[in-house]
C-alpha cells in the first residue's frame, strides 16, 4: 500500500490496472467468462491473499448524464492453490448492468480505494470520460488487451487542483479539502448567518482572498485560481450549511416533511448547477477588465439570444456598418457535453463563434464536429495537456483569445 498524502491523489486511489475489453471478456452473454485473467498488475493491485465475495462497485460511464452504479462482489482467487509450483489467478465478477453494457474495445479500469474499496470503472471507447479517466491515471500511449498497473505516491503522486478534483466528482468521489482552516476563517461570517452569499458576492470574495494573483499579466493562470479557490470555498460552505440543515431535521408536527426534504435536494442539486457557470463568468468579466478589452455581457441579439459576451459590444453587433470580421462572440459554458452546439444559433453575424469551457479531456470526436461547425474551444492553459497532442495544436488558451479581441477592437 502506497503512504496516502492529504491533497494528492494517493488520498483517493492506491492504485489502479486498466486495459480495454476483449470480445469475450465484453460480451458475457455469449462466452459467460465472468473473469480475467489474474495476471501481474492485476496481483500488485490486489495481493496474492484470497478475495471471496469481496465488495465492489461497478460503475459504466457514457456521454451527459449517462451512468450506471451497481454494488455486487467479485472473487479473487487463485485457480491453481493446491499445486506445488504453479498459481493461476482469476478475478471472478457476477452478472451486474454495468459490465452488460461493456462493449468490446471499451476502457476497464480497476481502482483500489486506500480503504481497500474496489471499483470497476468500464467506460466507452472515445469518449471523453475515457479520455479523461486516461489522462488522470497517466495510462500508456497505446493500452492493449493486457492489463497495465500505476500506483500512486511519492514521486509518483498527482496533486488535487481543480482537474483532478473534476474527474473525481465525475466519479461520485467527494474531495477532502486539506486547508479547511484558512477556508473557514473567510467562510465565518456566512457560517454564523446561515446564507449563501450571492454569486457576485462570493467571486467577489475569492478574488479579495487570492490577492497577488494578476489578471492581466497570466489571465490563464488567474481565471484557473480564481475557479479552483471559489470552488474550495462554495464546497466548503456548502457542506457546513447542510449539515446545519439536516441537524434540525425534516418534521412537520409529528410527521416526516418528506417533500420538504425532496424540496431542499433539489435547491442544493441545482444551486450547484448554475453557481459554477455564473463564476465563470464574473472570473472572466474581471480577465477582460484588467485586459482593458470592450464587452457587452448576456445582450439581445437576434431570436432573443443572449450570447454570454459579445466582442467589442452590442452597439457594435448592431451596426450593420461594422465589419463582421471584427466581431467576437464567446459563449461560456464550464462543462461541454453536448450542450456545445447551442452556441451556434447565437449572434448570426459572426460566422466563426468562440466557446470557453473548463472540461478536460473532451474526446476527438467531439472537437472534430466543433471545427467543422467553426466553433473554436477555448481553454485556460492548464487544461491542454488534458487533450491529445492533434487537438492542443487547435486549442486556444485564454491570453490568445484576450489579445484576438484586442486586435479587433
Amino acid at each position: 500500500m502506497t503512504d496516502v498524502r492529504a491533497g494528492f491523489l494517493s488520498q483517493y486511489f492506491d492504485g489502479v490496472v486498466m486495459k480495454r475489453l476483449s470480445a469475450v471478456e465484453a460480451d458475457i452473454n455469449k462466452s459467460h467468462q465472468h473473469e480475467f485473467n489474474g495476471t501481474v498488475p492485476l496481483q500488485k493491485l490486489l495481493g496474492r491473499e484470497k478475495l471471496s465475495n469481496y465488495p465492489a462497485r461497478f460503475l459504466w460511464l457514457g456521454g451527459e448524464n449517462e451512468g450506471i452504479t451497481d454494488e455486487s462482489t467479485v472473487t479473487w482467487y487463485d485457480a491453481r492453490e493446491n499445486h506445488p509450483t504453479r498459481t493461476e489467478y482469476r478475478l471472478y465478477f457476477r452478472d451486474n448492468p454495468v459490465m452488460g453494457m461493456a462493449s468490446e474495445n471499451d476502457l476497464l479500469i480497476v481502482a483500489k480505494r486506500p480503504d481497500g474499496e474496489l471499483y470497476f470503472l468500464v467506460v466507452p471507447a472515445g469518449s471523453t470520460v475515457e479520455q479523461q479517466l486516461l489522462w488522470l491515471f497517466d495510462a500508456p500511449e497505446h493500452l492493449g488487451l493486457t492489463f497495465q498497473h500505476r500506483a500512486f505516491g511519492g514521486e509518483h503522486d498527482v496533486e488535487v487542483d481543480f482537474v483532478v478534483r473534476f474527474i473525481l466528482e465525475e466519479l461520485g468521489i467527494e474531495v477532502q479539502d486539506s486547508d479547511v482552516g484558512f477556508l473557514d476563517s473567510h467562510l465565518e461570517p456566512y457560517m454564523q448567518q446561515g446564507i449563501f452569499p450571492t454569486t457576485k458576492e462570493f467571486s467577489e470574495l475569492t478574488r479579495r482572498i487570492a490577492r497577488g494573483i494578476s489578471a492581466a499579466d497570466d489571465p490563464d493562470t488567474a481565471l484557473m485560481e480564481w475557479m479552483d479557490l471559489e470552488e474550495r470555498l462554495f464546497k466548503r460552505l456548502e457542506r457546513y450549511l447542510i449539515a446545519a440543515r439536516i441537524e434540525r431535521g425534516f418534521t412537520e408536527g409529528s410527521e416526516i416533511d418528506v417533500d420538504g426534504f425532496i424540496k431542499f435536494s433539489l435547491s442544493v442539486h441545482n444551486r450547484r448547477k448554475s453557481r459554477v457557470g455564473y463564476a465563470l463568468e464574473n472570473h472572466l468579466e474581471e480577465v477582460f477588465k484588467a485586459n482593458r478589452v470592450r464587452y457587452s455581457r448576456t445582450a439581445v441579439t437576434e431570436n432573443k439570444s443572449k450570447p454570454d459576451f459579445l466582442f467589442p459590444g452590442i452597439g457594435e453587433y448592431r451596426n450593420n456598418t461594422f465589419p463582421p470580421n471584427r466581431l467576437t462572440m464567446l459563449g461560456v459554458k464550464s462543462t461541454c457535453k453536448d450542450r456545445w452546439r447551442q452556441v451556434l444559433a447565437e449572434a448570426a453575424r459572426i460566422k466563426e463563434k468562440h466557446l470557453l469551457t473548463l472540461e478536460p479531456g473532451i474526446s476527438e470526436n467531439q472537437t472534430n464536429e466543433m471545427q467543422t461547425n467553426s466553433l473554436q474551444l477555448v481553454l485556460p492553459r492548464r487544461l491542454h495537456d488534458t487533450y491529445k497532442p492533434s487537438q492542443q495544436l487547435w486549442l486556444m488558451n485564454v491570453q490568445e483569445f484576450v489579445d484576438l479581441v484586442k486586435a479587433r477592437q
